[in-house]
């Protein structure tokens, strides 16, 4: 009697920070790799169909299909395991240095007026 099928392994390639298309936050996204092989007596001989790539949202567990060029394009933009994060593009707001990105900003005068504040 023979045994074959096929078997399926995920592989994550890459936690990268990105805006969600669907909640809209901005949080890790896991680019991951799909690989579908050909077994024979349960050991993994030959891949049949191609690799898929898909994102996911930590946030909100959203999952979206990717081709394999922009995930190459998203890892070489990104960081990939063991590396450093590439440069941010222009046009992007950089994060106040030592601080919370996401705080918000001191506003000038505040909602008391200029140095008055209820708690002093």
């Amino acid at each position: 009697m023979i045994i074959f099928g096929t078997s399926s392994k995920t592989v994550q390639l890459a936690m990268l920070n990105l805006l969600c298309a669907f909640c809209g936050n901005p949080s890790a996204h896991a680019l991951r790799k799909r690989i579908t092989r050909f077994s024979l007596f349960f050991v993994p001989l030959f891949p049949v169909m191609p690799a898929k790539h898909h994102l996911q949202c930590t946030f909100c567990g959203a999952q979206s299909d990717v081709s394999k060029e922009d995930a190459q394009q998203l890892l070489a933009q990104g960081a990939g395991p063991g590396q450093q994060p590439g440069p941010v593009a222009q046009g992007q707001p950089q994060p106040p240095a030592g601080g919370n990105p996401y705080a918000a900003q001191p506003q000038q005068g505040g909602p008391y007026g200029q140095g008055q504040h209820p708690y002093q």
